[in-house]
């Protein structure tokens, strides 16, 4: 089987969005592997400093091409644009430490 990609992600939750935006991302990789979008790979979630989330999951080999066809995965991102920014992971003081740390968000 071929192998899939690992992606990590940094989320910025809106004014007041950070607990609804912990919500969605404790359900997102279950979804997405409900759609057979993404591996049985445990999942991590964790907060940044600044309050921005870093998800880190596999996707299914041609899960991302397929999840941009997906309605239901569309929905899911639609849900995400409502209650947060995509973070460029560089713009995170973290990245620019030799060992970058988090706070681990519950599973």
């Amino acid at each position: 089987m071929a192998a899939g990609e690992m992606v990590i992600v940094g989320y910025r939750p809106h004014p007041g969005q950070a607990a609804e935006l912990e919500r969605l991302v404790a359900d997102h990789v279950p979804i997405l592997r409900r759609l057979g979008l993404a591996t049985d790979r445990p999942a991590l979630a964790m907060r940044a400093a600044d309050g921005t989330v870093i998800e880190v999951f596999e996707w299914q080999p041609g899960g991302i091409e397929r999840a941009h066809a997906d309605p239901q995965a569309g929905a899911l991102w639609a849900r995400f644009a409502a209650v947060c920014d995509y973070v460029p992971l560089r713009e995170l003081p973290e990245f620019g430490a030799m060992f970058a740390q988090f706070t681990p968000l519950a599973s």
